[in-house]
């Protein structure tokens, strides 16, 4: 397209407060991370200077941090700046000195890839004060860079004893409202935070006139040298300790070379509640980039934190989380592979610490057994289940029951269990996250056991009926619950069953009470002769069923009840206490029928006793 004559090419406008401002509260979580900016700029700078010689002993070059009452300084031996580069890289928001030449195709080995870093120390300070010599140019000055908030900045070269050495000196003066994040104490408290696994050594004097104290003293636990295999587990496991607060079950050695991958995973001791998950502390060559990164391990794995090392993985512009690519899949992947062979080796290995783990983590190994195989096959006679047994795993459920029932919700089970288990029947909880499809695997485990869904008719055929006599005796009282209980959509019957002291059994699942519900709501919409032929088009919702057991002493004496609304009354009280007993959540009519079943009654006694 064709721009018209009175049209001219214009530069962008950039208010610095107001971008500092967006980083502040759009990028950045929080101020500290101006340190971590200042180090990781350092660091970056500290490889490049490597690259140019790498003949230079390891530890030759480090990083020098410095925090007074007024003044925080970071000093580095890196590559440093020319005066060509100060005004291209550090006078122009968004380009990254990483881009330099002769080390933009090292680019992977930086941390930061943004060139937006020294902005963040606006969130501190109003002004920038850089002084750096470049290592690139023989016989470089020294160039100074002042920055101030405003967007305004000035350049100029300094003799050679400004800076004798190659490197750069980034020194901020900090405003009163940063005193909290520039505090002496605070700052040597964020380097050891961001750089206690840096390659490079790195210091700090807090200007108290003694010597500097190391930030980073040793190398990360799995980088040193143990005398035996014992003591390296040992270390390892009391650094995850110290990092997570907790005592790791057991603690896994990560090591992906392919990725530049090594750290730890410690199996927390306890259980995580459903939906929580924590996050894993991640160093990116080094610098601590997240303690929260979730994304580095699949979401069954919530029974580990990790502390890793990595030199492949990307940080996002904001470097507090990693960018989802190819690469992070593939580590993730291989993570998740290393906690299946820890899991096969505990399940071979060490029956005790598998018992200790499963107690705790059951639902997250169950969550992994339902799309793995091989940890089906291992693990599944292991698992826990809730049974009519108690709980118990399915290997020893399936000892005593060649057909196995599961139920499809915790209610139905509770529902059922007690009556169940004194018929014989082996009834499973399938209601848990996981658990309905499990059972139903266990046949590829023992092909001689069956797996079925649990009927309500199943289970009203193991029970007893009772005799012609006593059920034709007990007519007018069934006839009157079933009128009494016809607005719950329930039906009555009389059987015998163990145990003798539960009154009744209410028969009923969560589905046919959705169908129900729907049934009766597409009537109430669908009024007149349209409603009345839908109504009768519908298939007949299935109704509950309260099942009375004529082996308990309370429904002997209600069915020889002659007094209609006494009879009633003592229906409605059953239908209410087997509600109770069933442990679902109960309706308002079915809490209203419980109170008033139970306030007739109470007014029954009184009148009789008066």
């Amino acid at each position: 397209m064709t721009l018209p004559e009175n049209t001219a090419d214009r530069t962008f406008q950039v208010d610095l407060r107001g971008l500092v401002d967006l980083l502040s509260h759009h990028l950045y979580s929080s101020p500290r991370v101006y340190l971590r900016e200042l180090m990781q700029n350092a660091v970056d700078a500290l490889t490049a200077r490597h690259a140019l010689e790498p003949a230079a002993p390891a530890g030759s070059f480090g990083i020098r941090l410095y925090a007074g009452r007024s003044v925080v300084r970071v000093e580095d031996d890196g590559v440093g700046l020319t005066e060509a580069d100060v005004h291209t890289f550090l006078a122009t928001i968004g380009r990254s000195s990483k881009r330099a030449d002769g080390i933009a195709e090292q680019r992977g080995d930086f941390i930061g890839q943004f060139g937006i870093g020294l902005l963040s120390c606006f969130l501190v300070a109003d002004e920038i004060h850089v002084v750096s010599r470049s290592a690139r140019t023989p016989g470089a000055p020294a160039v100074e860079w002042r920055g101030r908030g405003d967007g305004s900045y000035t350049v100029r070269t300094l003799p050679a004893s400004a800076r004798p050495a190659p490197g750069t000196t980034v020194t901020l003066t900090p405003r009163a409202d940063a005193a909290e994040w520039t505090a002496p104490a605070r700052v040597q408290h964020l380097a050891r935070h961001f750089g206690s696994l840096l390659r490079h050594p790195v210091t700090f004097d807090d200007g108290s006139g003694g010597s500097a104290v190391p930030v980073n003293p040793e190398p990360a636990p799995w980088a040193r040298t143990y005398p035996t295999p014992g003591a390296r587990s040992r270390a390892l496991a009391a650094y995850g300790e110290e990092v997570f607060g907790f005592t790791p079950l057991d603690t896994l050695e990560l090591d992906l070379p392919a990725v530049g991958l090594k750290g730890i995973a410690c199996v927390l001791p306890e259980a995580v509640p459903a939906g929580r998950r924590h996050g894993h502390r991640v160093h990116v060559k080094g610098m601590l980039l997240s303690e929260q990164a979730e994304e580095i391990l699949p979401d069954w794995a919530f029974f580990v934190r990790c502390v890793v090392d990595a030199e492949s993985l990307r940080p996002t512009a904001s470097r507090e989380s990693l960018y989802e690519d190819d690469t992070l899949a593939a580590v993730r992947d291989a993570l998740a592979e290393r906690l299946r062979a820890w899991i096969a080796r505990v399940a071979a290995s060490d029956p005790e610490l598998l018992h200790r783990f499963l107690q705790a983590h059951h639902l997250s190994v169950k969550s992994l057994a339902v799309h793995d195989d091989e940890i089906l096959r291992m693990l599944l006679p292991w698992l826990p289940f809730e049974t009519t047994d108690g709980h118990c795993t399915l290997d020893e459920f399936a000892r005593t029951h060649r057909t196995v029932l599961v139920t499809s919700s915790v209610e139905e089970f509770r529902q059922v269990a007690a009556i169940a288990s004194a018929a014989g029947l082996g009834v499973v909880n399938g209601g848990y996250t996981y658990d309905r499809e499990l059972v139903h695997r266990l046949p590829e485990i023992r092909p001689e056991v069956s797996v079925a869904d649990l009927d309500p008719a199943t289970l009203t055929a193991h029970l007893d009926p009772v005799d012609r006599e006593t059920e034709l005796a007990a007519a007018a009282y069934l006839a009157l619950a079933r009128d009494a209980l016809a607005v719950f959509d329930c039906d009555v019957a009389l059987r015998s069953f163990q145990p003798a002291s539960a009154p009744a059994l209410l028969v009923d699942s969560r589905e046919a009470r959705h169908e129900r519900t729907r049934s009766r709501l597409a009537r109430e919409q669908e009024g007149g002769l349209w409603g009345d032929i839908l109504g009768a088009l519908q298939q007949e919702a299935p109704r509950a069923q309260l099942i009375l057991n004529q082996l308990n002493p309370l429904v002997r004496t209600a069915v020889a009840i002659d007094e209609p609304e006494l009879a009633r009354t003592s229906a409605e009280a059953l239908y209410g206490q087997a509600a109770l007993l069933s442990r679902r959540p109960l309706r308002p009519a079915e809490s209203s029928l419980i109170n008033r079943s139970f306030l007739d009654l109470l007014a029954h006694a009184l009148r009789k006793d008066s």
